[in-house]
């Protein structure tokens, strides 16, 4: 949960620590830390992919020092720890009253696990990918605002959101303009449930 917490907050950079155990979480001396950059594009995966290689590389670096003694643990500051609690199927779902980058964060933040979605008149609908505007909606929140091959503009408590790849049940998960092919959201309430 570490990595979607740090885009849902909006955090500008996340990363490793090399650390010995201890019987806490995650509470024991730290010997060496990297940090990488969060992009304002930056997915779940994505951060989880590059962490990966990251703390590959640190441990490949420090390991030798770490064993023949050459490097010691420093105490973490408590005072600055904080719990990334476990991730929730439910916190997906985007609620359309918040702010547009708000909801784009947490689009990012969920892709791939457990994708962020909303409800539609015609049943669930998985966002993969999407970025906010600041223009004003002029319209209620998860109203659908426009359909383009370049993304579905739909409201939101402030500014608009623009889905860019999307997902129906049982399907694939398409472009916007793949799936303005087949489907239309016009005149679409996002966040409604099927009657």
């Amino acid at each position: 949960a570490p990595i979607q917490r740090a885009i849902l907050a909006g955090d500008r950079e996340s990363g490793v620590c090399l650390m010995q155990m201890e019987t806490g979480l995650d509470t024991g001396p730290v010997y060496d830390c990297r940090s990488v950059a969060i992009e304002g594009d930056t997915t779940g995966g994505q951060l989880h992919d590059r962490l990966a290689v990251l703390g590959g590389e640190l441990l490949g670096e420090r390991l030798a020092d770490i064993l023949a003694g050459r490097l010691q643990a420093q105490p973490q500051d408590q005072a600055r720890a904080c719990y990334a609690s476990k991730l929730e199927k439910l916190e997906a779902r985007l609620d359309w009253s918040r702010p547009a980058p708000e909801l784009a964060r947490r689009v990012r933040a969920f892709n791939p696990w457990p994708v962020a979605w909303s409800t539609t008149q015609r049943g669930p609908l998985r966002v993969w990918e999407a970025y906010p505007e600041a223009s004003s909606p002029g319209a209620g929140p998860g109203v659908v605002l426009s359909q383009a091959p370049e993304g579905i503009r739909v409201a939101c408590g402030q500014g608009v959101l623009c889905l860019t790849r999307l997902q129906l049940p049982g399907g694939k998960p398409m472009t916007a303009k793949e799936f303005l092919n087949a489907h239309s959201l016009a005149d679409t309430v996002l966040g409604r449930e099927a009657a």
